[in-house]
């Protein structure tokens, strides 16, 4: 199963991209074939009609393209203000919008539909970013997407992540293992014959 791992931060000690990474070795060491991408490897703005107007930017082409070839994504989301930060909401505006004339991208949720998404979150805060999470559901719902209903928020982040990068709870890795094994096993079921 190809699943697509990112986290919606370029912040450098982001704690959800540190959560990304611990997330795609998981999935990895279980098997699956993981792409995990950072979002700041794209060279994309935040979403302005006027920009798309004067043309999509290539590297959103590409990440639609990234996108629509996992059938599995995890989603691990910051909270900024009890909700989804700014740069993970332009991104899936990018990556939603129709691309008038193109060949390909004229249906703007080709690269979402149908998709299962697991969501994962991280913060300092007790709550792990659980908040962001209840917010971000109705966006990827709209999109098309499936949503796992299985879903871990990570909290005291500062403390849960080894010299490795990987998660030293126990619990917190079964928790995140969790919401792999059932997004994969969704995304199987759901893919067309």
């Amino acid at each position: 199963m190809k699943l697509l791992v990112f986290a919606g931060s370029t912040r450098q000690n982001s704690f959800n991209r540190r959560l990304a990474f611990a997330t795609a070795a998981l999935a990895r060491a279980a098997g699956a074939d993981v792409t995990h991408i950072e979002l700041g490897d794209f060279n994309i703005p935040m979403y302005n009609a006027d920009l798309e107007a004067a043309g999509t930017p290539p590297d959103v082409i590409r990440l639609k393209q990234v996108m629509a070839d996992h059938p599995a994504w995890i989603i691990c989301t910051p909270e900024y203000n009890a909700s989804y930060p700014a740069l993970l909401k332009s991104t899936l505006d990018w990556v939603s919008s129709p691309v008038k004339g193109h060949p390909e991208w004229t249906d703007g949720m080709k690269s979402s539909r149908g998709k299962v998404v697991g969501v994962l979150s991280a913060s300092p805060g007790a709550l792990g970013g659980l908040r962001s999470q209840s917010h971000l559901a109705p966006l990827l719902i709209n999109l098309e997407c499936w949503l796992a209903p299985k879903n871990f928020a990570l909290g005291r982040a500062g403390d849960a992540f080894d010299s490795e990068g990987a998660l030293k709870d126990e619990r917190a890795r079964h928790s995140v293992q969790a919401v792999i094994d059932q997004v994969i096993w969704a995304a199987a079921r759901l893919q067309p014959a």
